[in-house]
């Protein structure tokens, strides 16, 4: 197989895994923004873009790429000791019961889904275990397909923020053109945020500041009435 057929094989096994088709659930989810947009902290798209800008840079979804990361270094390694002990890690870092089900529900969903894809992968599921966080499941799929790094990357975070797009454009709401507007606006923040994840260190650089993000996703577990899971 030449260079040119890999990287096409590649590209469309990260279109497969980073597609909003993907029947993973992260449609329900709002990850807070739900309450914040009843409560009016966000009610248009320059906040709704300031608000994901935000966690892009400081915020939790930096330890999930990072946690992808280590999951696809430690399949690529065969080190599933090191796989089973991220895994473990990404359940301790959610700060909050309803983001650690949304994790664990997903990356349940979407081990399974690999198994009956990739039935060699059934192994790996066994060590790793259940429940397996999201960025774990697809950090493995990711190595498993050989997708570049990089490219995992700018799919994992393309992935999320259009999800969190698509929730704003239903609750604020936006329009269609909007939303694509704002995801095109995002892009150089996406790539940078990319490259960062590349750059975490284990010991001191593993960490986050998520108050808004936790105090929301609290708050949202309470409120009235509700289109999203979590």
């Amino acid at each position: 197989m030449n260079n040119e057929q890999m990287t096409n094989n590649y590209l469309l096994y990260l279109l497969q895994l980073a597609s909003p088709a993907l029947p993973v659930g992260a449609y329900s989810y709002s990850e807070g923004l739900e309450i914040l947009v009843e409560k009016g902290v966000i009610d248009k798209s320059t906040q709704l873009k300031a608000w994901i800008d935000q966690e892009l840079r400081y915020g939790a979804i930096r330890l999930e790429a990072a946690m992808m990361v280590r999951a696809y270094q430690s399949m690529q390694a065969e080190d599933l000791e090191a796989l089973k002990y991220w895994n473990a890690w990404a359940s301790a870092a959610k700060e909050t019961s309803e983001l650690r089900s949304q994790s664990w529900q997903m990356g349940n969903s979407l081990i399974r889904l690999l198994v009956e894809l990739e039935p060699e992968l059934q192994s790996v599921a066994g060590i790793v275990g259940t429940p397996c966080n999201y960025a774990i499941a697809f950090g493995i799929a990711a190595a498993y397909w050989q997708i570049n790094l990089m490219a995992a990357l700018l799919g994992y975070f393309h992935s999320w923020a259009s999800n969190l797009i698509n929730t704003g454009v239903k609750l604020i709401p936006l329009g269609q053109t909007a939303g694509q507007q704002l995801l095109l606006e995002l892009a150089p923040q996406l790539s940078l945020a990319s490259q960062d994840a590349l750059s975490l260190e284990d010991n001191e650089q593993l960490h986050s500041c998520t108050w808004g993000l936790t105090l929301s996703s609290m708050a949202h577990e309470t409120q009235y009435t509700r289109l999203f899971r979590s």
